[in-house]
């Protein structure tokens, strides 16, 4: 888990975190790379949207992240819920951007552990 955060802490890119609810209907959102709080564990910081909605019945997501740059470089992180905290001041102190339109909807610090992490392309770690 230590080279995975190093790698998240120095890529840029897009990420999309994808979701099925129970009967298996499924949503991509875009999200900011995994925050590392836990030794055995990444998270990820949710409004009570579509998302998070669907980890409440199903506790699979699957993270796509997607370098900067030519040619296509990244990762497929496959994760399952273990937990989630609604921690405003925790939130506050690790989220990486800050907006001056920051609305009062509740955020969710939402835990996963690592199932599989596969590169963007091909299945060369089985």
């Amino acid at each position: 888990m230590k080279e995975l955060k190093f790698y998240f802490e120095n890529a840029k890119g897009t990420g999309i975190l994808a979701t099925a609810d129970s009967d298996g209907k499924v949503d991509a959102a875009i999200y900011a790379r995994p925050h590392f709080l836990e030794e055995d564990k990444l998270a990820f910081i949710m409004r009570d949207r579509l998302t998070h909605h669907n980890l409440t019945s199903n506790p699979h997501a699957s993270f796509l992240f997607i370098e900067n740059g030519p040619g296509y470089k990244g990762k497929r992180l496959f994760l399952k819920k273990v937990k989630e905290e609604e921690n405003p001041e925790l939130v506050g102190k690790i989220k990486r951007r800050r907006y001056t339109d920051e609305n009062l909807e509740p955020k969710f610090l939402v835990y996963f552990t690592l199932e599989k992490e596969l590169p963007l392309i091909g299945d060369t770690k089985k």
